[in-house]
Formats: C-alpha cells, structure tokens, sequence
C-alpha cells in the first residue's frame, strides 16, 4: 500500500533497458531450486545404492583374495598369483567407490544449497552462512544502525561468497558508495548474471569449506614480501650433495661400498642443512599460512576463466586473469603443491629422511621462493578479480530471486530522493508495507511523528537499506526510485557506554557531531535520525533539536527526523516550504492496539503510551496529559 498524497507531482522514474534483461518470477525461481533439489536427489538415490554394492563388493573381493592367498600357502594346487585377481579387482573398486563417495558428496551439498535458496525466499533465511559479524562497527555512520551485518542482516540475506574475498568485497560494497559510473557498470553485470543459476550452482558445489579462519588477502600479503631466493652456488651445491648421497646410498646398499663415503656426504649435507635452517622454517611458516584458503581459491578461479561474458564490468575482471602461459587456477595448484610437498619433507616422519637426503627442503624453498618473485606482483589483481566476481555474483543471486525489484535511478548532483512504494528488504514482502516518499530540495527536511511502536524507525532503516542496495548496484525494494548521490549518516541505534564513560546524551550528541561533520562536501548528506536528543528535558530538547537541523539545512544536508514530541513538529512551521509533517497512526480496537504503518501527511493528532501501559499491566496512571483525538 502506498500513500500518493506525499508526492502527488512525483512523475513516473524512466528505467534504463538493461542489457540480457530476462525477467522472471519468484515462483519461477523457487521451482529452478526445486527442480535441481529434486535431481540431486534422485541421483543421491541412485548413487547410494551403488554405494552400497561397491561397499560389499569390496568387502567380498578382499576375503576371497584373503582366502586364496592363504590356501595358496597350504594347498599345492592353488597357485600364489591366482589372489592377484581379487586383489587386483578390490583396487579397481576401491577407485570406483571413491569416485561415487565424491558424486555423492556433491549431491548432498548441492541438496543443502537450494534448501537454502528456497528457504531465503520463503524468509527463513536467518541461519545461512555467512552471517558477517566480522564487519559490525558501531562506529560506521550507518552500518549498525541499518542492521547491515550480523544474523538477521543485509550481508547475510545477500551474500553468496565461497571465499573471504568475497565477503570482504560485498562488505566493502555495502559500507560506501560507488560512483554513478561504477554503478551503472555493476547493474548491468548483475544483469547479465541474474539468469546464471547454473554458474551459481557450480561455485556453491565446489567441495572447499569456507571458514571464518581462512583469509585469502594472507596471500596477497605474502606474494609482496621480498622473496629470499638462494644463490645459483647453493642451488648447484644442493643438487650435487642430493646426487651423491643418492649414488654413494645404493653404492653401499647395493655394492658394498664403504660406508664412509655415503656418511661423508650425508654430513655435508647436514652442514648445509644446519646453515639454512632459519630461512627453511621462515619459508615454511610463511607459505602455510599464506595456504590457508588456497584450495577454494584456485576452484574459483578455475570457474571463472572458462567464463566468457558480454558487459563491460565483467569482461574487465575476466582480462585480469588473462596470461600469457598457465592460468592463474594452474599457478595457485601448482604454489599449493610446492607447499604440501615443504610440509611433508619438513614434518612427515616417513618422507623426512628421503627428502633430507635429496636436499629437497632447499629445492622446494627456493622454487616457492622463485614462484613468489615471478607471479606474486599479479596476486594482487587475480585476488580482487575474485572478490568483485563473487559480490556481484551475490548481488546477481538477489536479483534472481527479487525480479519485481528494479534498478534504482541515479540522478544528477542537485539532492534528490524519490520513492514510489518504498518497502523494506529484510521485511517479508507479504508483511511488508510500502509508502511513498520525496526528499530533496522541497521539501529538505521530512519530520516525522508518531506514537510508539508505529514504525517510525523502521522506515528510516527502510530508506537506509535502500540507499545501501543503490549504491552497491543492487536493485531496490520499491516500485521505483530515483536518488541522487548521498553521503549517508544515521542516528538510530544509539546507547551508552559504561566502558568508554559515555552516558546516552553524550553518545547521541557526539553521534550528531559526526553527522554535521560530514556535511559541505560536493556530495550532499542524507541524514536519517531517530527520537532527536533523547535523555534530556523538553526545552532543551526543542532549542536544542531546532539548532541542530537548521545547521544541517544550511550545510545542504536533506533527511529525516522522527519523534514523538509533538512540540518538534513546530520546527516545520518556522522553516517554511523547505520542510514537511508526516506521520503514522495506530489505533485501539477492542482492548488491542493496532498499526497500519502508512505515512500521512501533517502532525500525528494522539499518543499511545498510557494505552500501551495499560495493555502490558503496568496500571492505570493517576493522571492522563492524553490529547484528545482528533474527530
């Protein structure tokens, strides 16, 4: 529902054509989900029966090879090599088996992530992963308040991401806006990608798990460091002591050679060992922990390189991965490896000896050491290549699943906000209730009154979300909306703090401090502000709130005020036409206390505390200051 007397000029906002536009319903999407649902787990069916049949196969394959084996030692007619076929056919099943143990593991993922998928759009989303508690910073100018990270958030109802790099990014995207340009760009990305169910599924099937744990940007740190390579002397010296100790090995093993030439080279070696044990272990503490994540990473980046796109944002993150020999998937595998096979001759109590006698730790180092001097400088790029393709893969993903949100329109510099049906992305769109809105140049300022519990917090959290979801790209939940580029700052959520000696006066006055502070820059400030100076008396409050807006007013800044002191609302009178009333309404029915949440225009006419006190049994006050209700 909708109010139209807020913005009866508010002509209809022209919605660019966006390129491979394909729009689709949200049931169509629920029955995509189903349908794949459906197919793995017809397959998840018929793979656990194979399952189980390998499962017995083997178990019968390696009793008979048993048995034979064993009357092979009794029975003079039963022939030693006669288990070599069991044994042979128990191999070939335990490799078949494994393979089905990976389809079947897939299955089950890929069963997991569309029950996620159909449980968001049925809103019982608030378990998935990630939930980006990381990111809250009561600090930010909006991010708490607008509830953008944490269960229950914006992050967690869009993000997709299989890595940290994804997450980092779409968070980065949600805490400050792009450019008019950027945005366009990402709208047509998100576009092109909001069909791709299929690409989607591939990312969310790959088999790494991701884990709070793992940062991938430890990779990039590492890859900048200066790489510690050895000289080509020691390089040479290595090989040859590997070489010798090898020779002079199978010379005593197997010719009887004099122990003493194999033990020679053997304490050279260790000599050589022992001088470069500080840069082996440097090397080797510092690629394990640049590994973490690496296995989910080169899978990603594998993805993204058999992809071929059309717009412009995404053409420009696919040519980042564009080299001349190996992809980058090839070359983190192959950094990945080197890794695996320094821990093992490091730490394996079976390898360590063989790779000590090689000289294979110095080899390995300076091959990881080499492999960071040569491709580390393009790390940098294949990492934010990455990032941006899962955020707006997330992005995408929202879209799929919310066609009737448009792209919002960005307008020219001069402070704009206009909003037909305006709704809130969090809210169900069955419970959720639209209301228009115009913000800008007339009228500058909108106050907003009413009593409690009526939504008047909501709906600044409602525009507040929809600036964020327009300035990442995002479409919006809305009929249409056309904003101009805004500096947001908020005060909402705002508490105490008996940690930083911060009483809730002083945290709300300093929270308007930084408010006014970000105003008179190039880019105008939408402020959105909740209940103005709680927690002192009501002359201070109104002198006090009067100052603070009509210094925001002059510094350019548009917004919202809410309150439920009626005596705020004068503050239009004496500002004119450059400011606005509105407000919400409830209404007491039968003992029950009810709200519509549609904005009207002009000054809310009663108050519902004393009801409100009532109804919950705090008892009848003794005096009632109640406005009468209007007729």
């Amino acid at each position: 529902m909708t109010v139209t007397a807020l913005a009866p000029s508010l002509d209809p906002i022209p919605v660019r054509p966006l390129v491979g536009e394909s729009p689709v319903s949200p049931s169509a999407a629920r029955a995509e989900y189903q349908r794949r649902r459906d197919g793995f787990f017809i397959e998840l069916q018929r793979l656990a029966k194979i399952d189980r049949k390998l499962s017995l196969s083997r178990l019968g394959l390696f009793v008979v090879g048993i048995g034979l084996a064993a009357m092979s030692l009794t029975a003079s007619e039963v022939a030693p090599w006669w288990c070599v076929i069991p044994f042979g056919l128990f191999a070939v099943a335990i490799v078949r088996h494994e393979r089905v143990l990976r389809r079947l593991d897939r299955c089950r993922r890929g069963i997991a992530y569309h029950d996620v998928n159909i449980d968001r759009l049925e809103h019982r989303w608030q378990d998935a992963q990630p939930v980006g508690e990381r990111y809250v910073d009561e600090h930010h100018p909006y991010e708490f308040d607008l509830d953008l990270f944490g269960k229950g958030s914006l992050f967690q109802l869009l993000c997709r991401a299989r890595t940290r790099l994804g997450e980092d990014t779409l968070a980065d995207w949600l805490r400050s806006a792009a450019s008019p340009s950027a945005i366009d760009f990402r709208q047509r990305a998100i576009n092109e990608l909001r069909g791709r169910v299929d690409l989607r599924e591939e990312l969310a099937l790959l088999p790494a798990e991701v884990h709070d744990s793992i940062d991938q940007s430890l990779l990039q740190d590492w890859a900048l460091r200066t790489p510690r390579l050895l000289s080509r002397t020691l390089l040479v010296t290595a090989g040859l002591l590997g070489l010798a100790a090898l020779i002079t090995g199978f010379g005593w093993l197997l010719f009887d050679w004099p122990l003493a030439y194999f033990a020679g080279v053997v304490t050279v070696e260790l000599v050589l060992h022992f001088a470069l044990r500080g840069m082996l272990q440097q090397v080797a503490h510092d690629i394990d922990r640049a590994d973490a994540g690496m296995a989910i990473l080169s899978q990603v980046l594998n993805v993204l390189e058999a992809e071929r796109f059309q717009t412009p944002f995404l053409t420009a993150l696919r040519s980042q991965l564009d080299t001349e020999r190996h992809p980058p998937s090839w070359q983190i595998r192959r950094l990945h490896r080197l890794d695996e096979w320094l821990d093992s001759s490091l730490h394996n109590q079976f390898f360590v000896p063989f790779a000590f006698l090689l000289c294979l730790p110095i080899w390995l180092s300076h091959a990881i050491e080499r492999w960071r001097a040569t491709i580390g400088p393009r790390i940098a790029q294949w990492l934010d290549a990455v990032g941006q393709f899962e955020a707006i893969s997330s992005l995408a993903g929202y879209a799929c699943e919310h066609p009737a949100d448009p792209f919002p329109e960005i307008a020219g510099p001069e402070a704009q906000f206009d909003a037909i049906g305006l709704g809130h992305p969090l809210i169900p769109e069955d419970r959720s209730v639209r209301n228009d809105l115009r913000c800008g140049k007339q009228p500058q300022l909108v106050m907003v009154s009413g009593s409690n519990m009526s939504g008047k917090s909501t709906l600044l959290r409602t525009i507040g979300c929809n600036v964020v979801l327009a300035f990442a790209g995002a479409p919006v939940r809305a009929t249409k909306l056309k904003l101009s580029p805004f500096v947001l700052a908020t005060s909402i959520r705002v508490h105490d703090s008996l940690l930083e000696g911060a009483s809730l006066f002083f945290a709300v006055i300093s929270r308007l401090k930084g408010i006014v502070e970000r105003t008179g820059g190039q880019t105008p400030l939408l402020f959105l502000i909740d209940e103005i100076l709680p927690g002192t008396n009501s002359h201070d409050r109104r002198v006090g709130a009067e100052a603070i807006i009509r210094q925001l007013l002059h510094r350019g800044a548009v917004g919202l005020v809410t309150t439920h002191d009626l005596a705020l609302t004068d503050i239009v009178d004496k500002l004119g036409h450059i400011a606005m009333n509105v407000h919400f309404e409830d209404r007491l029915e039968e003992g029950r206390m009810t709200f519509d949440y549609l904005l009207r225009p002009g000054v809310v006419r009663r108050s519902n505390a004393l009801e409100l006190m009532r109804l919950i049994g705090l008892g009848e006050p003794v005096e009632s200051n109640r406005e009468p209700e209007s007729e």
